[in-house]
Order: C-alpha cells, then sequence, then structure tokens
C-alpha cells in the first residue's frame, strides 16, 4: 500500500525541487534522487511522504516510478506535466511555475532543505548515497525495476512501531481520492 497525493503534487514538488537550483533545470538523475530523500525524510519526520507514490529499486538507487514515467513522458499524466517541465536530453526545465497549491509549508521547506543539503554533492555520489538506504539494499537485483514495500520504507527510516498507522493513513488517503475522483 502506497500514498498517492496526485500528479499535480508531484509536479509541484519536482517545480520546487528545480526553482531551489536558480537556474530552474537540472539533471534527471539528480532530481530523482532529490525528490525520494525528500520524500523520505518526510515519513521519517511526520509518518507521511511528501508524493508517497510507488518507489522503486533501479541499478541507480530508489526513486519514484511515477515521477520517472512523468519525465520519460510515459505516464498518463504526461499533459499536466507538460504544462510546466519540458525533458532537454539528461536534464528537465521548468517552462512554467505550477505554484504550491497542493503542497504544506513544510513540504515546500523539506525539499528546498534537500535541494539545499545537497547542492555540493555530485549527481552520482547522489545516486552512490542512496545506495546505504536498506531498503533499496533489500529489493535491488541488478538491471531490474523492483517495487519497494512501503513497510521496508518504514522499518528503514525507524517508524516500525507506527507501521499499521501509517499503512492505515495510506489506505484511508487513497479511498478518501477515489471517493472524490480524484485520479490525478
Amino acid at each position: 500500500m502506497y500514498f498517492h497525493f496526485g500528479t499535480r503534487k508531484i509536479v509541484e514538488a519536482i517545480a520546487t525541487l528545480l526553482r531551489s537550483e536558480g537556474c530552474r533545470r537540472m539533471g534527471c538523475l539528480r532530481l530523482l534522487k532529490l525528490l525520494y530523500i525528500a520524500d523520505r525524510e518526510s515519513l521519517r519526520e511526520t509518518g507521511r511522504p511528501i508524493v508517497g507514490t510507488k518507489p522503486v529499486a533501479m541499478d541507480y538507487g530508489p526513486l519514484h516510478s511515477e515521477a520517472y514515467d512523468l519525465i520519460k513522458g510515459a505516464h498518463w499524466g504526461a499533459e499536466t506535466w507538460a504544462q510546466f517541465i519540458h525533458k532537454d536530453g539528461h536534464e528537465v526545465e521548468l517552462t512554467d511555475d505550477p505554484g504550491v497549491l497542493t503542497l504544506s509549508r513544510y513540504e515546500i521547506d523539506k525539499l528546498t532543505e534537500t535541494a539545499r543539503k545537497y547542492r555540493d554533492t555530485e549527481d552520482f555520489d547522489l545516486a552512490a548515497l542512496t545506495h546505504t538506504f536498506p531498503e533499496w539494499k533489500a529489493n535491488w537485483r541488478e538491471g531490474t525495476s523492483r517495487p519497494i514495500p512501503m513497510e521496508d520504507i518504514i522499518e528503514a527510516v525507524g517508524r516500525s512501531g507506527e507501521r499499521e498507522e501509517i499503512l492505515q493513513d495510506a489506505a484511508e488517503t487513497k479511498a478518501v481520492r477515489r471517493l472524490l475522483g480524484c485520479a490525478s
């Protein structure tokens, strides 16, 4: 069970990371790692992730599969993405500001803090850092894209005592979004 707060929230979170760089442009690898790290830290600190989509373990570390699919243009929400962000080779660029209507002040601060913390870290060093995460180590198989269970992340960030409550929150969030017809 995963949280999913919608495509719009993913776009706003990524735009926040891109704005934090000042030039509104960032390598895809770096962007995906920063988003994962911020999401993981939010889960550790609050019991809730920022974007909360299904993470996967890949060769260059963990990432959010929906964010990756948006970057590749292989996601059903690609039209929303394309209104604000453009992929150019191995980089993405913020072309229009989507705002931050779906992000809390905490989430904006966490994304900005994460980008600032790793500003001087090279992209592949950032990927190597994510290779130290227990949830990646437990699920990675070379050359594959394997889902990382939410339970593994909950345990890795030290919240295993609240596992059932966090998973219940994820189930309720998903049910409410479905009831309200929130597909993206």
